[in-house]
């Protein structure tokens, strides 16, 4: 008999060694947890088995054939759409060859009988054929920027401090969702970007920053709202999907643990429940990414181009072409980021002016679409009250009379 690797879950009696695996591999003090990494398998589960033979061994084999099968059916249903009895079957051996862990959730060992719930991992390379998925990739939405936040005890929180709903996400196995999931470890500048309040900011430039910098097209905003009854009672817990910048309510549902306990796996199951209202909204065109976080570059009208009579003096001599230009701008604080930017969009020729490095306390950089060289661009900051430095398609720029980053205050 070949013997495949388990992998533990979180529920039952694995959710101690999970947890206590998890946190010997981070620091204390250390920030955000680590995303597990699931795009070689699909994953059902919550597959129930009851099973008798002649002795324990045999029973629990028998237990996981059964449920290789029933995890085959399901995920052939799930992926095309059907019920699972409509899947069809493959014979133990060929599914032996596709299964690539058993993920044992709860088991009960008898001297003649196996009851247990498992999950089933599937390899994604090998079932793809089987499945009947080119390259076993499944029709998947656009990369969604996930910011997880947690209401629990008055406080709002998101990636600002680790928490058990970010640790739900990050075990979550996004291998098998139709959702392409961007799960942001939490670490670094993480918490300053992807913070609470970020997620009831209706304004799309710091939205749209925010995708391009995590390589997505859109935003998932997954709330988790925990009410405790009593200490150590049971918890009610509030799970809410919402998509876009702002918010948009795609569903929602409410779960029950006995105790403290069963938290996790509560959590477990709230991840399980949003992923498929946001996998049902995506079949259905509701999940589509918000055209007003691409910022494109409109082509000028000819008409517009010309000139009127007397215009055209300022930046003489500079290139009719746009060109794009590297602005180093210095920012002790974010309302400094906001005023470049606006000084920047301000200037007669910018087509756009976007935040490509964000450094609150020290120096940003700036992606700016202008209509002449750099030589024209500094004239004009300069005429505005900006003193610019520089050139050859890059800029150093700060206020005028303010001192660069790194240098002592003046002496009030």
């Amino acid at each position: 008999m070949r013997v495949r690797p388990l992998i533990l879950s979180s529920l039952g009696l694995g959710c101690a060694l999970a947890a206590g695996a998890l946190l010997a591999q981070i620091e204390p003090g250390d920030r955000g947890i680590a995303p597990v990494n699931s795009a070689s398998s699909y994953e059902v589960t919550g597959i129930t088995v009851d099973v008798a033979a002649r002795d324990a061994d045999a029973a629990r084999t028998a237990g996981w054939r059964e449920a290789q099968r029933k995890g085959w059916k399901a995920l052939y249903g799930r992926l095309h759409g059907v019920p699972a009895s409509a899947a069809p079957g493959l014979p133990d051996s060929t599914l032996d060859s596709l299964v690539g862990g058993i993920v044992i959730e709860n088991e009960q060992i008898g001297p003649q009988r196996y009851i247990a719930r498992l999950g089933v991992l599937f390899d994604r390379a090998r079932a793809g054929s089987f499945l009947g998925v080119r390259g076993g990739q499944a029709v998947r939405s656009a990369p969604m920027l996930v910011i997880p936040v947690l209401w629990s005890g008055g406080a709002l929180t998101a990636l600002e401090l680790r928490n058990p709903w970010q640790a739900a996400w990050a075990r979550f196995r996004t291998g098998s969702s139709a959702i392409d999931y961007v799960r942001p470890r939490g670490t670094g500048a993480d918490p300053l970007l992807l913070n609470a309040a970020q997620t009831r900011r209706p304004g799309r430039r710091w939205w749209r920053m925010l995708v391009e910098q995590y390589g997505a097209a859109d935003v998932v905003v997954p709330e988790a709202s925990l009410h405790r009854l009593y200490p150590g009672g049971p918890v009610i817990g509030t799970f809410t999907a919402r998509h876009g910048p702002d918010g948009e309510l795609l569903g929602q549902v409410q779960l029950r643990a006995a105790d403290a306990a069963g938290l996790p796996a509560m959590l477990d199951e709230g991840v399980r429940r949003l992923d498929e209202i946001y996998t049902q909204a995506l079949r259905q065109g509701g999940l589509s990414p918000d055209p007003t976080l691409v910022e494109a570059e409109v082509a000028p009208d000819p008409a517009e181009e010309a000139p009127a009579e007397g215009e055209g003096e300022i930046a003489e001599g500079a290139a009719a072409v746009a060109q794009v230009l590297t602005i180093q701008v210095d920012t002790p604080d974010v309302a400094a980021v906001g005023g470049a930017e606006s000084a920047l969009r301000g200037v007669p020729g910018v087509r756009s002016a976007t935040v490509q490095s964000l450094a609150v306390g020290g120096v940003s950089i700036m992606r700016v679409v202008f209509d002449g060289d750099s030589d024209a661009l500094r004239l004009a900051l300069a005429a505005r009250g900006w003193a610019a430095e520089g050139g050859a398609g890059s800029l150093r720029v700060r206020r005028a009379g303010a001192a660069p980053a790194g240098a002592p205050p003046p002496t009030p």
